[in-house]
């Protein structure tokens, strides 16, 4: 897997396995997708599915382009697709496949499992991948991590966890008043220490990594992210040195292959 971009400039995720590829949301232009999928060998023709976690411009960005010039299936909610179609981003219907909250479709050779999250947008859903005992599971834009997310995500080799904003950069900052009050709220996005505190419940002994994403640029940074999360972490004696890597994902190129 590498996480191409992540951020409110977009996002977007790739993981492969020996039976194919997919990407998580495609919140860059057609043209940058393209340009960090062959730093790592490989293309948007070689992809299988793309999964869409909700509407909003970061994750879908580069959606009407793509499905245009590629054959590729793309899954997303019922209603999710509703708000696509309402934004005037025409998909050939032949591509257009429903993956509802809690379900659990096979995509090149995974257990995809769907789940819901707590965001601003009208049906937003993450996804957890499973094969050969190894489980990857994606996690932002939440303004929490619920009991029914943890229970979900919980036991994974390796976690794209949401670590949005430090909240005193975010109380301090130029935001105006309804947007700090928006993203701080439960359908908001979760800040270093709410995520570290989450990730407590979800690690173990399995768990070798987790990217730190969807970092805020204004109110966050990622040494401070990371500082904050193993912080929190150290205080439940989970070792975030030689036991888990923390990982700041880099907005403007993809991380390297993890092979999970």
């Amino acid at each position: 897997m590498s996480v191409l971009a992540s951020g409110s400039t977009g996002n977007s995720t790739y993981i492969e396995t020996e039976k194919g590829s997919l990407l998580i949301d495609v919140g860059l232009s057609c043209k940058r997708i393209e340009e960090s999928l062959n730093s790592l060998n490989t293309s948007l023709s070689n992809i299988n599915a793309i999964l869409i976690t909700h509407e909003h411009s970061d994750h879908i960005k580069g959606l009407k382009v793509i499905a245009k010039r590629y054959d590729i299936p793309i899954f997303a909610n019922e209603n999710t697709w509703k708000q696509i179609d309402k934004k005037g981003i025409e998909i050939n219907p032949e591509q257009k496949f429903h993956f509802n909250p809690l379900e659990e479709k096979e995509i090149v050779g995974m257990d995809v499992h769907s789940f819901s999250v707590s965001h601003d947008a009208v049906d937003p859903q993450f996804y957890t991948f499973a094969r050969d005992n190894k489980k990857i599971s994606v996690i932002t834009d939440t303004g929490y991590v619920s009991d029914q997310m943890k229970g979900i995500i919980k036991d994974s080799d390796c976690f794209v966890f949401e670590s949005n904003h430090d909240v005193d950069m975010l109380r301090m900052g130029r935001y105006p008043w309804v947007t700090k009050q928006r993203i701080l709220s439960d359908v908001g996005h979760v800040s270093n220490e709410d995520a570290a505190h989450a990730m407590r419940d979800v690690i173990t002994d399995r768990t070798k990594r987790i990217y730190l994403s969807h970092l805020s640029l204004d109110n966050n940074i990622k040494e401070l992210a990371k500082m904050s999360v193993e912080q929190v972490l150290n205080q439940y004696d989970i070792d975030t040195k030689d036991g888990i890597m923390l990982c700041d994902t880099d907005k403007e190129s993809p991380t390297k292959i993890y092979t999970v």
